[in-house]
Order: structure tokens, then C-alpha cells, then sequence
């Protein structure tokens, strides 16, 4: 029975993991174009920093939308079951995905080509605000109580491998020449999805819903309206959960995101290079993730996330000292320590904020939470950082104070969330 039962156990978490890969290599695949493809692609009437911007707010405004996803996708999770969300939320992020790398540029349908391009992008935030939230209570909810916070960090790894595949394929198609990578070459990693979307189907397959879940659906204690039971009685909760979630989000997409056009267009280094610096730290954070959720299991999540929530501010500004060397060295070291001062947060944020939350809402509340803080300080942290660049003439210092105002923020929040949870979730949860 427990061979069984670890066994489902592991199934589980490779299905989180496997799942929460693909939709992050979608989801972050548009970044990595967005500071290199889109702003001469689908905005190319404008100057190229003017183009840039556009670029990456087309990259960062459908973080508003994750919400959205979240509480419609948070609603059936809560409702029907966490497994049958995550099959839909796949399905749609793998045809927007696939979509995106089939449009035609501007130069072949005008104005269009750029709004059809943020409809799209639209439709990958709305299926990425509901995966989040379904892919961590699968592995947590399956987990034994001893090991959640292990298990809680196998699907936090998903936004680390899937950058590391995206990164990994526009590295290679980079080595085309510049006139084949940007006439195709740039297609083929979104293309790929259909391939990455049809393995995640295959894996999530025979699952059942998890045992928190079957637990208040046996009992027939299943929410009827999640969000007005959030809203009611997890308020405090919800805008905890989007505190913490503020350091965890910036950081990642300044030094995955931002650091490429930064390092190409500020400090003229080499497209490869820098692609192969985001991939090695990206690599190096997946690694660390697993480690921290075991630490985590032994010496509180509550003091992994305040550890390595300090570790970011205390690095924000030696972190661009580095990169003003404009050496490949300083550039990968740099890029390293801050993707796995990332990963220390990362790996325990989504077990720290679903303790918070009882089962029958548990998938709402860390939804909105985390999908609202996303969009404060995650998507529209490359666009803030350019902005901050060519406001100041070139200094990084603004950007350097901005990282350390966004880790103020969610230490003092992470100060008030609970230290220890009782190990037996009630089901009946504040009714």
C-alpha cells in the first residue's frame, strides 16, 4: 500500500513538474522574443528603443490578465478538481503558443500582425493564471505533510526548465544567420509547443484528483463560490500572498528577461553569450529548488524565504557592478548568483502561501494572490527597468533601488505569514 502510494506520489510530481515546464517555456519563450525579434518584427515603425518598449509591453500587460485566468481557472479547480484545470489550462497555452509562431510579421499584414500577436499573449496569461495554482497543489496535495515542502518546490522548478528550454532553443536557432533567424528561425521554438503540450497530456493522463480534494468531495463539503469565500474570509491571506510574491517575480524576469536586450544594447556583448549566461544560471537555479525544498522540510519555509528574500536586496547592486564590466565572466557570474538567490525564494514561496489557505479554497486564494503580484512586479518589471535605463542615461543605479524596494516589501510580508500550520488540514476550513 505505501509502494502504491509513493509511487502516485512520484507520478504526481513529475506530472506538476512536466506540466509547469511547458507552460512556463511557452509563457517565457515570449520574453526572451520580446528582447530580441518582436520589436523589429511587429513594431517596426517606431525608433528601437520606442519599439522595445512596445515589446515588452506586450509582454508584460497581459500579467493583468493572469487574475483573470486565475479566478476562472481557481474556480473549477476548487469546484470540480485540480487535474481537470490543468488539462485545459495546457491545452489552451499550448494553441496560443503555436498560433504565435504562425503569424505574419508587420510588413506582411500591417496592424494587425501586432494586435494579433497581444490577443495571443493575452490568451497566455489567462491559461498561465490558472496552471500556477493547479501544478503546486498537485504536487503539495499528493505529498506526505513531512515533505511538502519538497514536493510544494518540484513544480516551482517549471519556470526554471522551461526558461532553460526556451533559452536553450533560441540559442540554437541564434547560431543562424541573422537574415534566417529573424525570417524563421525565431518560429521554430513556438512551433515546438504542439510536440511539449501532447507529452504533458500524455503524462497528466490517469491521475486522479488529490486526496485533499476527494477528501471534502467525499464529505460533500465543496465550495460553491470559492472567490466570495476567499474574499470572506482570507483577505489578510490574499494580500500576504501578493507581498511575497512581489520579490520572487521581479528579480526572475530582470535577470532572465531584461538582462538580454540590457547586455546586447547597452553593453554591446555578443546575442550568444548572453543567451548562454541566462541558460547556465537558469540551469544552476534548477538545481538549487529541489535542495531548498528539502532544507525547507527540516528548518521552517518561513526562514528559507526571509534568508534568501535578504540575500536578493544585499544583491541588487552588486549584481549590475558586474554586468558593468561588460565581460562574458562577470555577465555569467552575476546572472548565476542571482538565478540561484531566485531559486532559495522560489523553492519555498507556493508551499509558504498554500498553508495559509483550507482545502476548499486553497486553489483560489493562492491564485489571485499570486497572479496579482505577478502582474505588479513580474511582467512589467523589464518594461520598468528600460524605462528606468534610458530615463537616467544609462545608469543602473535606479533599477538597482527598484529590486531592493520590491524585497522590502515582501520581507515585511513574509514577517506576518504564520511560522508553523497545524499538520492536518480541517476540512471544514472557517465555515
Amino acid at each position: 500500500m505505501k509502494q502504491k502510494q509513493a509511487a502516485t506520489t512520484r507520478r504526481a510530481l513529475v506530472a506538476s513538474l512536466i506540466g509547469s515546464s511547458i507552460e512556463y517555456y511557452d509563457y517565457l519563450l515570449f520574453g526572451t522574443m520580446a528582447s530580441l525579434v518582436f520589436g523589429k518584427l511587429f513594431f517596426p515603425t517606431l525608433d528601437s528603443f520606442a519599439g522595445l518598449l512596445l515589446a515588452y509591453a506586450s509582454f508584460g500587460i497581459p500579467y493583468f490578465f493572469r487574475p483573470l485566468g486565475g479566478i476562472i481557472f481557481s474556480h473549477i479547480g476548487d469546484r470540480i478538481g485540480r487535474k481537470k484545470t490543468l488539462v485545459l489550462t495546457l491545452a489552451l497555452m499550448g494553441l496560443s503558443t503555436v498560433l504565435i509562431g504562425c503569424l505574419p510579421n508587420y510588413e506582411t499584414i500591417g496592424i494587425w500582425a501586432p494586435i494579433l500577436l497581444v490577443l495571443l499573449r493575452l490568451v497566455q496569461g489567462i491559461g498561465i493564471g490558472g496552471e500556477w495554482g493547479g501544478a503546486l497543489l498537485l504536487a503539495v496535495e499528493y505529498s506526505p505533510k513531512n515533505k511538502r515542502g519538497f514536493g510544494g518546490s518540484i513544480p516551482m522548478m517549471g519556470s526554471a526548465v522551461g526558461m532553460l528550454l526556451g533559452t536553450v532553443t533560441v540559442s540554437i536557432m541564434g547560431l543562424l544567420p541573422e537574415q534566417q533567424f529573424m525570417s524563421w528561425g525565431w518560429r521554430v521554438p513556438f512551433l515546438l509547443s504542439v510536440v511539449l503540450v501532447f507529452v504533458g497530456l500524455w503524462i497528466r493522463r490517469g491521475l486522479e484528483e488529490t486526496p485533499d480534494f476527494q477528501e471534502i468531495k467525499e464529505s460533500g463539503n465543496v465550495s460553491k463560490f470559492p472567490l466570495a469565500e476567499t474574499f470572506r474570509h482570507y483577505r489578510k491571506e490574499v494580500l500576504l500572498t501578493i507581498g511575497v510574491k512581489l520579490v520572487e517575480s521581479a528579480p526572475f524576469y530582470i535577470f532572465a528577461t531584461f538582462v538580454i536586450s540590457y547586455a546586447t544594447g547597452q553593453l554591446h556583448m555578443d546575442k550568444v553569450s548572453v543567451l548562454n549566461a541566462v541558460t547556465l544560471g537558469t540551469l544552476f537555479s534548477a538545481f538549487v529548488i529541489p535542495f531548498t525544498g528539502i532544507l525547507a522540510d527540516r528548518i521552517g519555509r518561513k526562514r528559507i524565504f526571509i534568508l534568501g528574500t535578504s540575500g536578493m536586496i544585499l544583491f541588487a547592486f552588486p549584481y549590475f557592478h558586474l554586468l558593468s564590466y561588460q565581460s562574458v565572466f562577470t555577465l555569467t557570474l552575476a546572472t548565476v548568483l542571482g538565478m540561484g538567490l531566485w531559486g532559495v525564494i522560489t523553492a519555498v514561496m507556493g508551499t509558504l502561501v498554500s498553508d495559509m489557505f483550507g482545502t476548499r479554497v486553497r486553489y483560489t486564494g493562492i491564485s489571485i494572490g499570486y497572479q496579482v503580484g505577478a502582474a505588479l512586479a513580474g511582467g512589467m518589471a523589464p518594461l520598468i527597468a528600460t524605462a528606468l535605463i534610458h530615463s537616467f542615461n544609462g545608469s543602473w543605479l535606479p533599477v538597482g533601488i527598484f529590486l531592493i524596494v520590491i524585497g522590502a516589501i515582501s520581507l515585511v510580508s513574509a514577517l506576518f505569514v504564520p511560522s508553523s500550520i497545524p499538520p492536518v488540514y480541517s476540512t471544514s476550513d472557517r465555515i
